[in-house]
């Protein structure tokens, strides 16, 4: 090493005897022969072994957000988080990271996704894989058994990233739960409410929520002949019939899971199956799913769920295909049709949900494109929202196995800002990126003193206020600034402005300018921009 130290000292004083030698301009002879022994010591010298190029890059599965891209994310966020609000959810957060052991087990075949961190002191650690299980730690740690609660955070999932589909490595999940034991169905149907409510305010097109139990799926398993063992299995394998067909599914469940032919085939016979209330009351009255008892109470809550949402305004609309084949999947609302932009609510036996710890009711709202010919039935081009109840998860950390009943649903957010963002491009829609409400700015110069007087004054009223960082800046560069920034309002200052007591409050976009008095101008900025005034 010693050597190399010497060899790399050599090449930078030869280095420097070369620069030297090209200053002074010595002759050519004598400037070659210097860098024929420059390269003969960097020859010596060799590759470096411990460099390599960096590449300049975010990890796979990961993006950054562009100022842009953050103002999109900022109203979806904010629509979201209106709704849960609104419906009462009060707000948590829990650690990045949770112990490894709170998080096996919680996942079924999508542990393997899970992201494990290295020994730090002695505790095990992973990535939180989603929002639902630490919910389910933090009830059990703190002893809680009723919050209705939402919970935006970023989860971590060593999935195979399809990014231009909105499918990361890195992402955010939008959670609302209701925690705690109540009539049955009642909660359940306000999480489905939610889940609608969102998805139509935020305009991204039709969609279908489907709607299934796992008691029912685990009744029809055991009539068709499923073993116990195979039944998280079987279930993973019925969950994929949203995207594959309903022979490919069967070859996994019977060339890949081992399951006899016969069996596949009658499971089959039900999980293909799809309505409404109609499908229920015919399950109902099934001869040989009728008589499971799981099946019966998981088809006796699908109706009264029905019932509810009925009420709610969700489960009566017109069918996708209606909706869909108008073509209303454009981002612009139509006013004039908004009463075919509604959901509807699909009872859907194919639907699983792979993770284990669902034990009722689950749903997922699909977004669907339009047929491409009429009498065509729309097809589903991806999940955007989904979730569940789950009733054994808290009693699982509880140290004497004390259960608390949950249901809950998150949006699936990335996906949704995927859509966004492409309709924003398509349309070439500018979206501001501040809230600034007004430039402080000078058609003068030697006023720079004066400007940080205003913007200070209009800073501590809570105007969202700027002003450009020269001395003196040309009034022509501070209105092009607005312009390209969005600004609304410029409040302009001169000479005479100063000795009158006045500020010139000049629209951007209509280019007026009125004369407004100095201790006025905060609630005349207030009511231009219709901001509230401040109460603090």
């Amino acid at each position: 090493m010693a050597g190399r130290e010497t060899l790399e000292e050599l090449v930078r004083l030869q280095g420097e005897r070369v620069r030297g030698l090209k200053q002074q301009k010595a002759s050519t002879e004598q400037i070659e022969e210097e860098v024929a022994k420059l390269l003969k010591l960097k020859a010596q010298l060799g590759p470096d072994e411990g460099k390599h190029k960096f590449v300049l890059k975010t990890p796979k599965g990961t993006r950054d957000y562009s100022p842009r891209q953050m103002a999109v994310r900022e109203k979806v966020f904010d629509v979201i988080i209106g709704c849960f609000k609104r419906h009462g959810a009060e707000v948590i957060d829990t650690p990045v990271f949770e112990l490894k052991e709170t998080l096996t087990g919680k996942y079924g075949e999508d542990s393997k996704l899970i992201y494990d961190l290295k020994d730090q002191g002695g505790e095990l650690l992973s990535l939180r894989y989603d929002l639902t299980v630490p919910f389910a730690r933090y009830l059990a740690m703190n002893k809680l058994t009723n919050i209705k609660r939402y919970h935006i955070a970023k989860v971590y999932r060593r999935d195979n990233p399809a990014m231009t589909r909105g499918r990361y490595r890195e992402f955010y999940q939008c959670d609302f739960d209701i925690a705690g034991q109540f009539d049955p169905m009642i909660p359940d149907a306000e999480c489905l409410k939610i889940m609608c409510e969102i998805l139509s305010s935020l305009q991204i097109g039709d969609f279908l929520v489907k709607v299934n139990d796992r008691r029912i799926l685990d009744g029809l398993f055991a009539i068709c002949g499923v073993p116990d063992t195979k039944f998280r299995t079987i279930c993973s394998s019925v969950d994929k019939l949203d995207k594959m067909s309903w022979e490919e599914v069967k070859n996994e469940m019977v060339g890949e899971k081992g399951l006899a032919p016969e069996v596949a085939d009658r499971i089959g016979d039900y999980v293909q199956q799809h309505g409404g209330v109609s499908l229920v009351e015919q399950l109902l009255q099934d001869p040989k799913l009728s008589q499971n008892k799981q099946a019966l109470e998981g088809l006796g809550d699908l109706k009264l769920l029905f019932e509810y949402l009925t009420l709610f305004g969700v489960a009566d609309k017109v069918s996708p295909f209606d909706a869909g084949a108008l073509g209303l999947e454009d981002l612009e609302p139509h006013p004039e049709l908004s009463l075919l932009l509604s959901p509807q609510i699909s009872f859907d036996l194919s639907l699983a949900r792979g993770l284990d710890y669902y034990t009722g009711v689950i749903y997922e709202a699909v977004l669907l494109q339009p047929p491409a010919q009429a009498g065509e039935e729309p097809l589903g081009v991806g999940s955007v929202a989904a979730g569940g109840r789950y009733d054994g998860l808290v009693g699982m950390f509880d140290p004497k196995g004390r259960k608390v009943p949950c249901v809950g649903l998150s949006i699936g957010v990335e996906r949704i800002f995927s859509i966004v963002e492409q309709r924003l491009e398509a349309l070439e829609e500018k979206v501001r990126t501040t809230e600034t409400q007004v430039l402080v700015a000078s058609a003068q110069k030697k006023l720079l003193e004066e400007r940080l007087k205003l913007v200070s004054e209009l800073w501590d009223a809570g105007i969202k206020a700027e002003l450009l960082y020269k001395k003196n800046p040309k009034l022509l560069n501070q209105l092009q600034y607005c312009e390209e920034a969005g600004i609304p309002l410029v409040a302009i200052i001169g000479e005479q402005e100063l000795k009158d007591g006045v500020v010139k409050l000049r629209s951007v976009t209509s280019r007026e300018e009125v004369d407004v008095r100095r201790e006025d101008l905060v609630e005349e900025i207030k009511r231009r921009t219709s901001q509230p005034s401040c109460t603090c």
